[in-house]
């Protein structure tokens, strides 16, 4: 399951969402010569990512916030920025360019600390935008729960697009990172799952502030649970169809 679009135009432009978007491309590229030399990008992940040891000590806070916009490959960094061009819009739609700025943040910083209380002992450095845009996946889920998500369906060697509601899209997500956390190690690296699980959690929950001025229940009632405007409609297709001559 790949998400690709939503169905949910905003309805400004999301200044913040491209910023952090061409900003975590910009640190990519900035040390991307660095993946020819496997001991210099350790030595950069060791001084810019976030280590739980080091914090448990009480040391590399700075971690924290950096690790945000490092990642460890083309694949980590494409996938995390599509899931942030999807849903990110509409959350600083919602909140204003400020107000989603510091959410995103806050998200991050919750979910490597959720990272860091569930590995406490792990020296294996962790990078990646995933905890702060698994928070706007959560605050997305709060607000438009209903909001149409288009699917690319992966089955072997077969290719499908379907269009979910974006709870269930969102609610398998976040049933793969919690059962992911409990069956695995998070000191022996890999998928930081409850950093995302606790990024997805915080998201929710700082989200609330901006539901309540929204009209909490009623909004979603008013709605019909559907993001609270038109919905973009897509072609299924652009090529024509030629009918077979009998």
């Amino acid at each position: 399951m790949f998400p690709f679009r939503d169905h949910n135009p905003s309805g400004r432009t999301p200044y913040v969402t491209y910023a952090l978007i061409a900003a975590n491309i910009a640190v990519f590229l900035s040390y991307w010569h660095l993946f020819a030399d496997p001991r210099a990008l350790s030595e950069f992940y060791t001084d810019y990512a976030l280590i739980p040891a080091a914090i448990t000590a009480g040391q590399g806070y700075e971690g924290l916030v950096s690790s945000m916009f490092l990642h460890g490959g083309v694949m980590h960094l494409g996938g995390n920025m599509l899931f942030l061009w999807i849903f990110g819009d509409n959350m600083e739609d919602e909140m204003g360019h400020l107000g989603f700025f510091g959410f995103y943040i806050m998200a991050g910083l919750l979910a490597g600390f959720v990272h860091v209380l569930f590995a406490p002992g792990s020296a294996v450095p962790t990078v990646g935008a995933s905890g702060a845009i698994a928070g706007v996946m959560g605050g997305y889920l709060l607000l438009f729960p209903r909001a149409k998500v288009d699917i690319l369906l992966i089955i072997i060697i077969f290719f499908r697009v379907v269009t979910l509601p974006a709870y269930v899209m969102l609610a398998v997500w976040f049933g793969l990172q919690f059962f992911g956390g409990l069956g695995a190690d998070p000191d022996s690296g890999g998928v930081a799952y409850w950093a995302h699980s606790g990024g997805f959690i915080a998201g929710l929950v700082l989200t609330l502030p901006t539901f309540i001025r929204l009209g909490g229940p009623r909004f979603w009632r008013d709605s019909g649970f559907h993001p609270p405007h038109p919905e973009t409609r897509y072609d299924r297709s652009r090529i024509p169809t030629i009918r077979r001559r009998k």
